[in-house]
């Protein structure tokens, strides 16, 4: 039996709408940049932490398969350092330069851990990885060169609908102003360093109490305003997944990897805080949640907006 505690707990942090379409439990991806020890030291460091194996796919990037918190994997996060993967780039480099740049630009450019999604009820163990991750020696303080480390949540939307987008992406923009003052915690260099807001006008024209698109209509609305992954809330993989050729079109030369998962990527990484938890950031996602599956609310909030 679930003590009341545990029950105000987990209503914190389970999304309002636990499964998709289907009935099965939907499931987060986390992503989490440091920096500190090269990508091979920390793969190595999460095996002996959590079991499983690695597999070295280049000198800075290695996939790490049976964890005791599933598959994963590291990389330094800079495309040119992985030729076999981005064939199409145009900077060409063999993979013995591309080991060599790896080692130049390792104290400027940070390592990306991305596991394989999870069920949201495991995400409060995520937080043992970042215990992994730290004790290797991984540091970071939310930007690193008015850059971003970020904690990016790829999340399975309820429903795969124009309808569903439509309402997370009002309410993840009528929390947005809110969302920036805590991650930023009063700093005006973690502000910088946050992903760009939304323009104004497609803001607007979003909120408004009648725009509710179908995915061609969204995707081309959207496409037009946001010609970029560089926004807090990135639709770019999942209008990908149901209009590939629509968004590839239009954006040839973007690094998008299609996948039905809202790519939320305005957190930021404090590795060099011991107390810092992925939980509060996720707690903030579940707001926005909340919010979507709250249309009259959204109705009323849209109206105000454009009053």
């Amino acid at each position: 039996m679930i003590s009341d505690d545990t029950a105000i707990a987990m209503e914190s942090w389970s999304a309002p709408i636990p499964t998709v379409a289907g009935g099965t439990l939907r499931r987060v991806g986390i992503e989490i940049e440091f920096m500190g020890p090269s990508a091979r030291v920390a793969a190595a460091s999460v095996v002996r932490a959590l079991g499983g194996s690695v597999d070295v796919e280049d000198p800075h990037a290695f996939r790490i398969l049976d964890t005791r918190l599933g598959d994963m994997r590291i990389e330094t996060d800079l495309r040119y350092l992985h030729p076999q993967r981005h064939p199409s780039l145009g900077l060409k480099l063999d993979r013995r330069t591309a080991a060599w740049l790896g080692a130049v630009v390792s104290p400027f450019v940070p390592r990306e851990l991305i596991t394989a999604p999870l069920p949201i009820a495991r995400l409060p163990e995520m937080d043992a990885l970042v215990d992994v991750l730290r004790a290797a020696g991984a540091h970071g303080r939310g930007a690193v060169f008015l850059d971003s480390l970020g904690l990016h949540f790829n999340v399975d939307p309820p429903r795969l609908d124009a309808a569903t987008v439509a309402a997370f992406l009002k309410a993840f923009l009528i929390m947005s102003e809110r969302l920036r003052q805590e991650i930023a915690r009063g700093s005006r260099r973690l502000a910088y360093a946050l992903p760009p807001e939304f323009p104004q006008d497609y803001a607007r024209q979003v909120l408004s109490p009648d725009y509710w698109p179908d995915l061609p209509e969204l995707t081309t609305d959207y496409l037009a305003a946001n010609p970029t992954r560089d926004r807090a809330l990135d639709l770019l993989p999942l209008l990908t997944h149901f209009d590939d050729e629509r968004v590839r079109s239009a954006l040839p030369h973007e690094k998008i990897g299609a996948r039905p998962a809202f790519h939320y990527r305005l957190p930021q990484v404090h590795l060099s805080d011991p107390r810092w938890s992925i939980m509060p950031d996720w707690h903030r996602w579940c707001a926005v949640e909340r919010l979507a599956a709250d249309p009259e609310r959204l109705y009323a909030i849209g109206k105000a907006i454009m009053a």
